[in-house]
Order: C-alpha cells, then sequence, then structure tokens
C-alpha cells in the first residue's frame, strides 16, 4: 500500500509518499481500499504539530486523513454483514491519506446512492462536525437565527443544511464573491460578503435582536464579536480556530500564534450567567470511539441524503501524489466545498 507520512512537523514538503505492507483487519474490523479520501482544514493542522488529538494518540510519524470512500477487500472473522467487494465509506481516526484504511466495523457505512465516490467521501467529516455542533450542543428551535462563518466551506455548507432541516434562518458568511451563490445553493437565507461590506454591521441590519446560535471555527479573528452579536439567551459553538493559522507558506508563524492566543477571549463564568449566554466548543477526533454518537448521527444523517434533503459537498479532486496541492489550496482559503485526493 503507498500512504502518507509526516515524519515532523513543517510545511508542504513533508508531507512525502511511502509504501508499505498491506494491514491486516483486526477481528471486529475491516480493511478499505479507497477510492477517494477526503482532505480537511484539520489534516494541515495536524501536519504543522498544532492538533492536539494528532499528538494524543499517535504523535510522529503520522498518516493524516478522517475520512474516505471505496471498496471492501478483507473482513475481520467477526464481521458478517460486509464482504470484499462492497461499496463502503467510512471514518478513521488518522490513517485515511493511505490506498489501504483498516477501522473498527462501526466507523464504516454503506455508500449512499445518491452519492458518488469523491462526494462520499468529502461528507461524513464535515457533517458530522455539523451535526454534532446543532444536534448534541446548540439544538437550535425551529424559527431560530442562525449565524454561520466560513458559510462555502464543508462544515460551513453542511451547517447550512441542517440548519434548514432544523427549521431555522440561517445567514452564512463568506470572504469572496464567489462563495456567495455557493451559499445561497446551500440554504442560506441571507449571505454576508465580508469583502464587499462590514461583516458586523451587515449581521446587525439581518437580525437586530442578535442570533440563537452562532457558528465560529475562525477564532480570534471573530471570537469576540461573535459573542458580543448573541441573542439572549444564545450559543456561541466553537469547532476551529483558523484565523490563527498561516494563509501561504504552510508553516505557522508563531509570533503571530502567541499575539493572538493572548488576544483570545476568556469567558468568565459569571459574565456567562449575567449574559444569558452559552460558549460550547469539541473536537470531533476526539468521538469516533462512541459507537451510540456516530451511529445515531449517521443514521439520520443518510436518511436525509436519500430524502433527497441534503446535497452531497461540492468537489474537487486531487491526485494522490498532489497531497501538497491540495493543502496549498485549502490554505489558502479560496477553495469552496470539499477537497479530496484521488489515488
Amino acid at each position: 500500500m503507498r500512504h502518507v507520512v509526516i515524519p515532523r512537523a513543517g510545511g508542504y514538503d513533508r508531507l512525502t509518499v511511502e509504501t508499505r505492507p498491506d494491514p491486516l483487519p483486526e477481528p471486529t474490523g475491516v480493511v478499505v481500499a479507497p477510492e477517494a479520501i477526503g482532505v480537511n482544514y484539520a489534516d494541515c493542522v495536524v501536519r504543522m504539530g498544532l492538533y492536539s488529538s494528532a499528538r494524543e494518540y499517535v504523535g510522529w510519524p503520522i498518516t493524516p486523513g478522517f475520512e474516505f470512500a471505496g471498496t471492501v477487500c478483507a473482513v475481520g472473522a467477526s464481521v458478517t454483514d460486509l464482504a470484499p467487494g462492497d461499496r463502503v465509506f467510512g471514518v478513521t481516526r488518522f490513517g485515511g491519506y493511505a490506498t489501504r484504511v483498516a477501522v473498527p466495523r462501526h466507523q464504516v457505512f454503506a455508500l449512499p446512492a445518491r452519492f458518488d465516490m469523491a462526494q462520499a467521501a468529502g461528507f461524513p467529516a464535515v457533517f458530522l462536525t455539523a451535526y454534532f455542533a446543532l444536534f448534541e450542543l446548540a439544538h437550535p428551535r425551529p424559527g431560530q437565527t442562525l449565524l454561520v462563518h466560513s458559510a462555502a466551506g464543508g462544515v460551513g455548507g453542511a451547517l447550512l443544511q441542517l440548519g434548514r432541516i432544523a427549521g431555522c434562518r440561517t445567514v452564512g458568511v463568506v470572504g469572496a464573491s464567489h462563495k456567495v451563490e455557493a451559499a445561497r445553493a446551500l440554504g442560506a437565507d441571507a449571505v454576508i460578503d465580508k469583502s464587499r461590506e462590514d461583516l458586523w454591521r451587515a449581521a446587525e441590519r439581518i437580525s437586530p435582536q442578535g442570533y440563537d446560535v452562532v457558528l465560529d471555527a475562525n477564532g480570534v479573528s471573530t471570537l469576540s464579536e461573535s459573542y458580543k452579536h448573541l441573542a439572549r439567551p444564545g450559543k456561541l459553538v466553537l469547532y476551529g480556530f483558523h484565523s490563527m493559522l498561516p494563509r501561504q507558506g504552510g508553516r505557522p508563524n508563531w509570533l503571530k500564534l502567541a499575539a493572538d492566543f493572548l488576544r483570545t477571549p476568556r469567558f468568565n463564568p459569571l459574565d456567562l450567567t449575567s449574559d444569558n449566554a452559552s460558549v460550547l466548543a469539541f473536537n470531533l477526533s476526539y468521538l469516533f470511539e462512541r459507537r451510540d454518537v456516530l451511529e445515531e448521527a449517521m443514521g439520520r444523517l443518510l436518511a436525509w441524503v436519500d430524502e433527497g434533503r441534503i446535497l452531497p459537498p461540492p468537489v474537487t479532486r486531487f491526485p494522490f501524489g498532489q497531497v501538497a496541492d491540495a493543502h496549498r489550496a485549502l490554505e489558502s482559503g479560496t477553495t469552496v466545498g470539499k477537497l479530496v485526493l484521488v489515488p
């Protein structure tokens, strides 16, 4: 098998393709030959050496990758409901950038009839993130107003679609004019193009009473204002800190990281109580072993896919050997939807 290996933290040059023997399945596991592999911004953070669960569970060297779609090539002795040749997609806590991926059975799902392999490979990480943020943490009520940052990206686009399913009014924020129509197509009731207008002035115009839920993966660049623009009561859900990381060059700027860390707001429990506001956060990679969470979330998501209520994310494909180009494109902030590697 071929797999991408990062020997130590760094830039795009750290992404090397190596070969090793194919893995064997655990008794309750499966081995899949991916035909497409999802690329997520978290993979770039792993490469930079800044992803906490990567350090905790793997260390160096590491093969990044959280999601894949392909064909089953081997099953463990205890697996009776899958067989070689079955078309599946799934999640893995690292190790996804490979031509063979071994995972527990509960992390693999039948390929949806409405998706091709590339669309399926780009589906689980972003939709599970969006599902957990909305339905496990925020619990929005029909008619409430959501503000979604990075609305044309993978998780942002998933949040717009799930917000519509939840019966909410969704306001998407994008950073470039070419992303406005993408956000509208995914269900945004209003779109703020912060490259052309002041973000927070527009947010106040659209929802003068504030937002019942704000979903923010930017970090320090928007965190304070996201909190200030909550309705009362309101919930701020955090799932990333993208603005602290580089837009070009592929390496962290340690002075900027230190300055942004110092500027990151600290939420005092007394203030939260007085403001009648909640701040919630999570990291999806710590939840993959939670079979109950995965089964419930994927069960509901795939039912909505079958009903046509969820559209597959728009996908840009990169050959497996051009993984550095995929990371470079994702970090540029110009992409729409999901990127996938094709072995």
